[in-house]
């Protein structure tokens, strides 16, 4: 079990490629790569704080419809569908609608897209496409990190900026939202302690009569448990409601997951599995303690600001019943103390 801070302080002086127009790359954002790219974006915003950062696809991008709400103050423009790298002819013909950047940094590693990317010849072209050859600038670590969010935060490092994903620009929810927060999550003097037993992989999901025991050995010690159910998860609203009649269940089917970062942002704590609601609840900045088996925390930790894994692998087995409901009781009183 690990716990805590997972990165230390930040150094105290970075040197970020100087830049007014900033350009970032990538093929196309989904709600669930949109959520996990969210500290590199804020992280983007720290290194080139007065610069214009615009976000460029491929295809369509979260960044423009669902996470857009976040964006004012970190992306001051995205860019969709341009098709960029979608074809050879692209890399002979490239835009000519776009401005010249002072930096482009290329967050995908096809070569054909990166060499349509330094067609629009910017100043400055950062991608690890082809092991950094197409690159002005590389990091001095080389190997390719195992998460996604690793592999853009190398990036960064590549430019001289600080590459640490602590203390990074807050995000915003609409005002709007957090109201509606409050008013379906009242604060009180009783803790908050979120539940969140789904998962888009059922392997990757601790056993709901665990979560329902965690959540009653919680109520028994003076804590409020609150079971995030999404759309997938519906059928277990009546068994949740049976067996933690005290419990709160405040996400709806119709929900966006900004309305879910807002009720996270409630809880004094958190516990999920490997799924994107957990990364939507490290987005929110609440502590989380995060639950793995089939997969590996190395390449799917959320970034929360504090966190502790729970791996089934060091209870035995790679399944997710391996996880005792003690350890993981355990683990949510250890985090709120």
């Amino acid at each position: 079990m690990r716990r805590g801070r997972i990165f230390p302080r930040p150094p105290e002086h970075s040197l970020p490629v100087p830049a007014d127009l900033v350009q970032v790359f990538a093929g196309r954002d989904l709600t669930g790569d949109g959520v996990m790219k969210l500290p590199f974006v804020r992280a983007l915003r720290r290194a080139w704080p007065r610069a214009r950062i615009e976000w460029i696809t491929a295809g369509s991008s979260v960044f423009a419809s669902t996470l857009a709400p976040l964006m004012p103050g970190l992306l001051d423009a995205v860019i969709e569908d341009t098709g960029i790298g979608l074809s050879w002819a692209g890399v002979f013909r490239p835009r000519a609608d776009l401005r010249r950047a002072d930096l482009l940094i290329d967050t995908q590693r096809q070569v054909r897209t990166s060499l349509a990317l330094s067609r629009l010849r910017p100043r400055i072209f950062v991608s690890a496409a082809a092991g950094w050859l197409l690159s002005a600038r590389a990091p001095l670590d080389r190997p390719k990190p195992a998460s996604m969010l690793g592999q853009m935060m190398q990036l960064i490092a590549a430019c001289g900026a600080n590459a640490n994903l602590s203390y990074l620009p807050a995000l915003r929810l609409p005002a709007s939202l957090e109201e509606e927060a409050a008013r379906r999550l009242p604060g009180g003097e009783t803790p908050l302690v979120g539940l969140a037993p789904g998962a888009g992989d059922r392997r990757k999901c601790w056993p709901l009569e665990r979560f329902l025991g965690l959540g009653a050995a919680l109520g028994q010690r003076g804590l409020a448990p609150v079971v995030l159910l999404g759309p997938a998860e519906r059928e277990w609203s009546e068994r949740v409601a049976h067996a933690l009649p005290s419990a709160l269940l405040p996400v709806r089917t119709e929900d966006s997951p900004l309305m879910t970062m807002a009720i996270a942002r409630r809880l004094a704590l958190a516990v999920a599995n490997d799924a994107g609601v957990g990364h939507i609840i490290a987005a929110a900045g609440t502590p989380l303690v995060s639950l793995f088996g089939p997969t590996s925390p190395e390449k799917f930790a959320p970034q929360a600001t504090w966190l502790t894994i729970l791996r089934a692998q060091d209870h035995g087995a790679a399944a997710m019943d391996a996880i005792p409901e003690a350890a993981v009781l355990e683990a949510v009183l250890t985090a709120l103390r």
